[in-house]
């Protein structure tokens, strides 16, 4: 059987942080794949997964835009490939988004999670902060969450399960095999949350054989 390959979508953001993640994460599972970096329609198809790092959400759905890949991400989700997308990678997964300041902000995004999500929700650079989250499908032991100019899910549909909670407010949610953080798991030596996506992405392999 050939090797899972997880794409790590390396148009901006913390590519390199995902991508150390992600092999450290296959290690500990015991899992024989391949992480590779992904930026054209060509790299896109190739992969059985795909994560969306964090970065400049805006800039990131244009150049997605520009080079074709968005549509092509779009087509691969609804046909089943698994997606992780943390903080802007939220964004880009989105249904809507607004900016805590300014308001909508009309970018392109993928919406292939029924969600509205906020930007910018917890503040500025300056706010960024740490938070242990209890995150059931992970385990009892509390994940740290890694907050920076983190977005927050303001309304879920009623397909979208809640993965974790700050304070009331959702941080975390799963749509079929698209899952979305607002926090950084890659900025933390705990793959817990890199391992329950490489699961969701055997388990997709092994429905579509």
């Amino acid at each position: 059987m050939r090797k899972p390959t997880v794409g790590i979508l390396a148009l901006q953001g913390a590519i390199e942080e995902h991508t150390a993640a992600t092999e450290t994460a296959l290690d500990r599972m015991g899992l024989r794949g391949r992480v590779v970096r992904v930026k054209t329609v060509e790299e896109v198809r190739m992969v059985d997964g795909l994560i969306i790092p964090g970065g400049e959400s805006t800039t990131m759905g244009r150049l997605a835009k520009f080079n074709e890949t968005l549509q092509l991400i779009k087509e691969r989700v609804s046909h089943g490939m698994p997606v992780l997308g943390t903080c802007a990678g939220l964004i880009m997964l989105a249904r809507k988004v607004s900016d805590r300041v300014v308001g909508e902000t009309n970018q392109p995004t993928l919406g292939v999670i029924d969600v509205a999500v906020e930007r910018n929700s917890f503040g500025r650079q300056r706010e960024s902060f740490e938070a242990d989250l209890k995150i059931p499908v992970l385990g009892r032991k509390p994940f740290k969450g890694v907050f920076i100019r983190a977005p927050s899910v303001r309304e879920a549909g009623p397909d979208v399960k809640v993965l974790a909670e700050l304070n009331d407010v959702i941080v975390a949610v799963q749509q079929g095999a698209v899952i979305g953080t607002a926090f950084h798991p890659e900025l933390t030596d705990d793959t817990r949350f890199h391992e329950y996506f490489l699961g969701v992405v055997a388990q997709q392999r092994k429905t579509s054989e």
